[in-house]
């Protein structure tokens, strides 16, 4: 029992108490409150998961072969539809790495703000208490909330602790002396990571999150522990309340059958037919476009290094994943032809849990986000990481030099215009998927991994946390 099944301490189903979630309209973030509301919903806790009606659908058929559709009654979606926002394609030769075509969408959820407000006030003249769960990027959308009777504000942070803390002390003029010194060193600077347009959008949300009833993290106290000690030592928040109940992603995933209506993606009946341990997954998420160089160099870097794998080749989301034609982007002449008996390339979506799970999967080449690191910490597999931008720079150093759980493939580099050899490539699959520091990066994310497992189930560090969270609101 996990704290993904109902929970014994709440035996009766709590009308009194509903949640709302609110997330930002990027994948990452839209798939770890979904997440969240499956876990809520399992302590019989009805949830409203708000946004348009693309990306309600986006997030579903996306997560759908790791959650059994029975696991959705209590989630009630509703679809609101704000202005038409034109967004450009992603494009691979962009200044920044960061997907910058998503920042109109982003502007545009500042039209969300008067019909989730007026639904927060309906909700409350029915329910005892009205629990707002918002993604820390959607404050503005949300300060309504707090003149609303009956209702409360949880801030949710889609990006690890670490982060969170780098971004606070960034400028901090106790730096040098300050208890992460060492590890900041490693850290870049975010303005590194971020472009400008971002940090627009983001200032506007930032005095907006000081005013919550706590602040829930997609984490856990095994991977993050002193950091979550320093943020409350930090006083970071306006609350000492704090939850860490990750992981969010399910433990256990569900097998395909008739019955339940799991789906099973055709990858996965090839990693069938391979031997235990010998696939590395390559994905770079949904944010990452590369530049047709890249993609090159990334082809013969695994043609070369003689392990099997599967690599997900696609472009960065669209604000509309479902409209338009997307990219095609160029292999090297004859490489699917060549790799046809150890190789898939796949162009749609995968489903990067499942493949993180099956036994055939010994490696993941990611670009780690928060998602794919966590994902990959539960199913016990090491990393050979990568990062593009963002948090991700900072999630690299976490897993690399903290956890010793990855090996890095390259020096993180901001600009687009620098490419990793194909040399460089081989290199860092070889040495993840059959060396001594691969064999020592394995033990140890197998054994965090058999420990987070352990900690969501009865009487486990995080099953405490979460139920707590559940005593908490249901007071």
């Amino acid at each position: 029992m996990s704290h993904q099944t109902l929970q014994s301490h709440v035996e009766i189903i709590n009308q009194k108490v509903v949640v709302v979630m609110v997330p930002l309209p990027a994948q990452g973030h839209l798939n770890q409150l979904l997440q969240l509301s499956h876990l809520l919903s399992s302590y019989n806790i009805p949830v409203h998961y708000v946004g348009t009606a693309t990306h309600n659908r986006q997030v579903r058929l996306r997560s759908a072969p790791c959650n059994s559709p029975l696991s959705t009654t209590n989630i009630h979606f509703h679809e609101f539809q704000p202005p038409s926002y034109p967004t450009p394609p992603p494009n691979p030769h962009a200044t920044h790495k960061f997907p910058s075509q998503l920042i109109p969408l982003f502007n545009s959820t500042k039209h969300l703000r008067t019909p989730i407000s007026n639904m927060v006030q309906e909700l409350s003249q029915k329910a005892k208490r009205v629990i707002v769960i918002y993604d820390s990027m959607m404050a503005w959308v949300v300060q309504d909330v707090l003149s609303i009777p009956k209702a409360e504000r949880y801030c949710f942070n889609s990006v690890s602790v670490l982060t969170i803390l780098t971004f606070h002390l960034d400028k901090s003029e106790g730096k040098n002396t300050h208890p992460l010194a060492e590890i900041l060193k490693e850290l870049p600077a975010r303005e590194k990571c971020l472009p400008p347009e971002f940090y627009e959008f983001s200032n506007i949300q930032k005095e907006l999150r000081k005013l919550n009833a706590g602040n829930l993290h997609n984490s856990n106290r095994l991977i993050e522990g002193p950091f979550l000690d320093l943020i409350s030592k930090e006083n970071i928040y306006s609350t000492t309340k704090q939850w860490a109940i990750g992981p969010f992603n399910p433990i256990n995933i569900p097998q395909a059958n008739e019955k339940n209506g799991v789906v099973r993606h055709k990858c996965l009946e090839w990693l069938d037919k391979q031997a235990p341990n010998s696939v590395i997954f390559v994905s770079f998420g949904t944010t990452t476009t590369l530049p047709d160089e890249q993609i090159k160099e990334l082809a013969l870097g695994l043609e070369d290094s003689g392990h099997s794998f599967i690599w997900v080749l696609r472009d960065a989301d669209k604000g509309d994943v479902f409209v338009g034609g997307d990219r095609k982007a160029k292999l090297p002449q004859g490489f699917e032809e060549r790799t046809k008996n150890r190789g898939i390339v796949t162009r749609d979506w995968a489903p990067q849990l499942q493949i993180l799970g099956h036994v055939s999967t010994g490696g993941f080449m990611s670009h780690c986000g928060w998602n794919s690191c966590m994902e990959s910490i539960t199913m016990g597999v090491p990393i050979a990481a990568w990062p593009m931008h963002s948090d991700q720079p900072i999630n690299a150093v976490l897993v690399t030099k903290i956890l010793k759980i990855a090996l890095l493939v390259a020096e993180w580099e901001p600009s687009t215009q620098e490419v990793v050899t194909s040399v460089t490539i081989e290199k860092a699959v070889k040495k993840v998927m059959g060396s001594v520091e691969g064999d020592e990066v394995r033990k140890n994310v197998m054994k965090l991994s058999k420990a987070v497992k352990e900690s969501v189930m009865e009487g486990g560090v995080t099953r405490k946390e979460m139920d707590s969270f559940i005593d908490h609101i249901t007071r």
